[in-house]
């Protein structure tokens, strides 16, 4: 049950039905209503629901906005759901609905349970969700952790608004970073056997992560690589190495709770003969000219300052050529809606991939990229440096292992992608109020000892005398448990799963303010009953949230 959007919509029919009115007996002239938003009012003292409707009328109907607040409030008819309207300041319309308007709530809450807050406002759309995508060259680093966090929640959050959204994996098997890998594996490989006729790259990779690759390749090899061809050494080098790597990296994703519908790898689409494929075509558009050996596409023909390179001069083709045939590979595949989630440095990238796109004749407005910023890790108020270069870096892994998966992703997904994360390790251990992870899984642990001590079965809402749920905070819980269907369609649609953290942490204090204020417990035992049945509708919703966080929802703390 939405009963937010129930309520919105009820509301909305009246004043359409009442503007009407108004326009049939000449209080107001014969116009075109326009969309209106009908809102919670952010001081309390303005009622449940809102709407500057008379403003938006003012030019059109050439009157004053108070004057046309008071012809639609003369004819709103709603007295089931309705206790009075107000006109207020220049022309704001404000509802106060009856006390018992959210009581309907509970009782859907705990019929529904685990499917409160699903819905079906996707309407089954397939949308696919890329994310991570890191160059399989080392070990995942915070921005890898904070994408993986977003994009996880991001899909969950699709799927139970009604779309159906797979994650997938994009493997850079190819290309030059792939070839130093190899490169740099074999360097350390010939180092360990005391040689030193074999050198790193000058782009190459220099963690200690390489070091260990190396080891177990002569632990697994010994030397038969000595007296083996170069080419043949380094592919098998390379291969070993990107296994490794690979499966590194699903591991401590699956440590951090992301599991992928599919990983896709780059040099198959090379393989297939894809990349060439798409370059052909748009040569064939008109899109594509040769310059200094090298081809080009023509990405200013869409309003870009500068063309891109498809394929170089030496015959290879570019990261882009094989993005444009990724991207078309996932059109091909029945996906409507394509959401990446890239670091902000690829912000020139978005533009010009969305106009190859279209330029293939596949929708590219239907493509989004989510910018994520960088994330700065604090330990003891001071600022960890970190190289991903020199492999001096904090990994995923060594961060679930200080603070935990749970602590780790809430922090990530709890602001907005668009905005620099600081992330404060010392915080995300702490056991107290100031964490937010530790806050919110603590109202669960709290509401779970409340029902278990409460010595009787808990109450179901549809048996109880919800109208003696009267007080202030208890009012205010109850509205705070019919948004999460809302909240829920709302993160779907405008893709910010960080709504749901903040949602999390408004429920929690919700909660603990109600229980600090309301004795649960009470010897009424027909007040005790509805508040228990409160409290159940808090656990479910409660748990269901951090359900769709990925978070745990503990019974003891």
């Amino acid at each position: 049950m939405n009963i937010i959007e129930e309520t919105k919509s009820s509301l909305r029919t009246a004043i359409v039905a009442a503007c009407q009115k108004a326009m049939n007996e000449g209080a107001l002239p014969e116009v075109e209503l326009p969309e209106f938003v009908i809102e919670t009012p952010k001081n309390e003292g303005n009622g449940d629901f809102s709407t500057n409707l008379a403003m938006q009328l003012t030019r059109v109907a050439r009157q004053n906005p108070r004057k046309i607040a008071e012809a639609i409030v003369s004819g709103i008819e709603c007295p089931e759901l309705i206790a009075r309207i107000d006109v207020a300041g220049p022309g704001f319309i404000n509802f106060y609905l009856v006390e018992d308007w959210l009581h309907k709530v509970l009782p859907a809450i705990q019929a529904e349970d685990t499917d409160y807050g699903k819905s079906d406002a996707g309407k089954g759309e397939k949308i696919q969700v890329e994310f991570v995508s890191a160059n399989p060259t080392g070990l995942l680093h915070m921005g890898n952790a904070r994408g993986g966090a977003l994009g996880d929640t991001l899909a969950a959050v699709l799927n139970e608004a009604g779309y159906v959204c797979d994650k997938e994996y994009y493997i850079n098997d190819a290309g030059n970073q792939v070839e130093n890998l190899g490169k740099s594996v074999e360097a350390r490989y010939f180092e360990l056997l005391g040689r030193d006729d074999y050198q790193i790259p000058e782009d190459g990779y220099q963690g200690q992560d390489i070091i260990a690759t190396a080891q177990r390749l002569l632990d697994e090899k010994g030397e038969a690589y000595v007296d083996m061809p170069e080419e043949e050494r380094r592919a098998e080098m390379k291969d070993f190495a990107l296994k490794e790597k690979v499966a590194g990296i699903a591991h401590g994703l699956e440590r951090f709770g992301v599991k992928y519908d599919r990983w896709f790898s780059e040099q198959s689409l090379h393989d297939a003969g894809d990349v060439a494929e798409v370059v052909d075509i748009l040569r064939d558009k008109g899109y594509v000219y040769e310059k200094d050996g090298a081809h080009w596409l023509k990405c200013t023909a869409w309003g870009e300052e500068k063309d891109e390179v498809l394929i170089r001069s030496n015959g290879t083709p570019t990261y882009f050529a094989a993005d444009i045939a990724y991207h078309r590979n996932k059109f091909e595949r029945g996906y409507n809606k394509l959401i990446n989630i890239w670091g902000a440095d690829h912000h020139g990238h978005v533009a010009r991939l969305k106009g190859a796109m279209t330029a293939l004749g596949y929708p590219g407005d239907n493509i989004t990229v989510i910018l994520m910023q960088l994330v700065r890790l604090y330990r003891g108020g001071e600022l960890v440096k970190m190289s991903k270069r020199k492999g001096q870096f904090v990994t995923l892994e060594e961060l679930i292992d200080e603070v935990g998966k749970e602590a780790a992703r809430f922090f990530f997904i709890m602001r907005n992608p668009d905005s620099t994360l600081d992330f404060d390790l010392d915080l995300a251990k702490a056991e107290s109020s100031d964490n937010p992870v530790y806050y919110v899984q603590y109202a669960h642990a709290r509401i779970c000892s409340i029902l278990s001590v409460a010595g009787v079965d808990t109450p179901k809402a549809k048996d109880v005398d919800l109208a003696l749920l009267k007080e202030e905070n208890e009012r205010v819980l109850i509205r705070k448990l019919a948004e999460w269907p809302q909240e829920v369609a709302d993160a779907a649609r405008e893709l910010a799963p960080y709504h749901l953290a903040y949602y999390a942490k408004d429920l929690a204090n919700a909660f603990h303010s109600f229980y600090n204020s309301c004795k649960v417990l009470t010897d009424d035992e027909a007040l005790r009953d509805a508040r228990l049945a409160l409290v159940d509708c808090t656990r479910i919703t409660l748990r269901n949230v951090l359900e769709l966080l990925g978070l745990s929802a503990p019974e003891r703390m």
